[in-house]
């Protein structure tokens, strides 16, 4: 696409105008310094605001941009009394003072994604949803590359969204944030889905309900909706005249799992490949693969083509990662389980009872929601962090718990309870950052004192 007519459809869409247009980018993390090398380009004028003293990315914007104004150290009411536009990073809210102000003045809110989806004419595959997003993601980018497509992914997930367009894809994979979702208005994705709902951010968003209606801006536009049959408040979202998909591991959908002496994907009535042949475990992997191949077949990628990557595809780091089978018990890193939902599907996919680790920053969500399957799933639980007690009350007793200090005790008492069979499984239902760096950094402390018992 030209610069001319990127520049014609921001401002047809947001009255951009080079000409009158103030763009003030809030926020100088990953998606900020994006978007001002992807403005550097424009001539379109902007300045960058960031809260604290010393963003991620302002050293590398004063060397590569000396010349874009910065204001750092708090939110300088005159920088937005003066602009026209805001391009608000998702790790702001828009409930900031500010910005509130700024809004109420009618100030123009756009996101990095709505100048990304004005900067191409490519197709673009849209997905977001509780958990699953990152797997998902990543196998539609290695089904688009087996089908010969040059395919970029980002978003939410690695490259921010501009960033992809300096790799001239065929077609464009992005993960998508509530965050990100609820400041976006022009995206229209050929192919876009929510793949399950489960409370997750709500010290951001006020209630389920007003989570669910982010999450549902992703089908904006008239592109192909691919749908979880299994989930009822997603399944609300259709919208019967669009061209739709449905996936299910329950019942028979468009794409679906046929149980039987040999569990197989299906399409309608077309087996594709056998659950067998899956590198993945549990059952909500077998729904990520499904509504991969849902939404490449709503984008046209080859049937085949899409399932060879799949029998290659070896899943991602803290999502389900076996770490080791030591003297008969299995250890296995799902650090990625943030919030409830995402533990609720790790455990649903075992047959057979686990220990489980848990805990950590339950960020508000009603704990007592894992009371059912942590009771029908595991043997014991296994609790640390800063909601460990909160959760033990929520879960009242229902199987013997236990609690450790840090993650080494953790895996130590977790070895002592495990008898050749079990699985031991890290999957935390809260976010990390009360003890560790990152969810990464915690899988990683996970599988280190993991490989020490050997």
């Amino acid at each position: 696409m030209t610069s001319d007519t990127f520049l014609g459809a921001v401002n047809t869409r947001f009255k951009l105008d080079p000409a009158n247009a103030r763009l003030l980018i809030v926020g100088l993390g990953a998606t900020g310094y994006s978007a001002a090398q992807f403005l550097q380009q424009t001539p379109i004028k902007f300045a960058v605001i960031d809260s604290r003293s010393h963003p991620p990315q302002i050293d590398c914007l004063r060397e590569q941009m000396p010349d874009v104004p910065v204001f750092s150290g708090g939110f300088d009411q005159s920088a937005f009394e003066v602009a026209t536009h805001l391009l608000v990073s998702p790790g702001v809210s828009l409930n900031e003072k500010a910005i509130l102000k700024a809004m109420r003045a009618g100030v123009t809110v756009i996101s990095d994604i709505d100048l990304f989806a004005c900067a191409t004419d490519k197709p673009i595959i849209a997905i977001t949803g509780s958990n699953g997003k990152s797997t998902v993601t990543t196998m539609l980018g290695e089904m688009g590359n087996a089908a010969g497509l040059r395919t970029a992914i980002g978003g939410n997930l690695g490259t921010p969204a501009l960033d992809l367009l300096q790799q001239d894809a065929d077609l464009y994979v992005l993960e998508l944030s509530s965050f990100q979702l609820e400041r976006t208005s022009a995206l229209n994705a050929a192919a876009a889905t929510v793949l399950n709902l489960s409370a997750d951010h709500l010290d951001r968003h006020a209630n389920m309900s007003g989570y669910a209606q982010e999450k549902q801006r992703i089908f904006r536009g008239d592109g192909a909706m691919i749908l979880n049959a299994d989930d009822p408040m997603v399944m609300a979202m259709l919208e019967a005249d669009r061209t739709h998909f449905s996936f299910s591991v329950r019942r028979p959908a468009d794409f679906y799992l046929r149980r039987g002496d040999s569990d197989c994907l299906m399409f309608k009535d077309e087996v594709m490949m056998s659950a067998d042949e899956l590198n993945l475990e549990g059952s909500h992997n077998i729904a990520n693969a499904l509504a991969s191949l849902a939404l490449g077949h709503a984008v046209g990628l080859d049937m085949n083509a899409m399932c060879r990557a799949l029998r290659k595809f070896k899943g991602l780091p803290h999502r389900m990662q076996k770490v080791a089978e030591i003297r008969g018990v299995r250890w296995v890193n799902d650090s990625k389980a943030t919030n409830i939902g995402a533990c609720i599907a790790a455990l649903q996919g075992y047959e057979r009872k686990v220990i489980l680790l848990a805990g950590g920053d339950g960020k508000g969500a009603d704990m007592a929601e894992l009371q059912a399957i942590v009771r029908e799933k595991t043997k014991a639980v296994v609790l640390m962090g800063k909601d460990a007690g909160l959760i033990d009350r929520a879960l009242a007793h229902c199987v013997p718990t236990h609690f450790a200090a840090n993650m080494r005790e953790a895996v130590a008492i977790a070895a002592r309870l495990a008898e050749p069979g079990d699985s031991v499984l890290l999957s935390p239902a809260c976010a990390s950052l009360d003890q560790y760096k990152s969810y990464v950094d915690r899988g990683n402390q996970f599988a280190q004192a993991v490989l020490e018992l050997s």
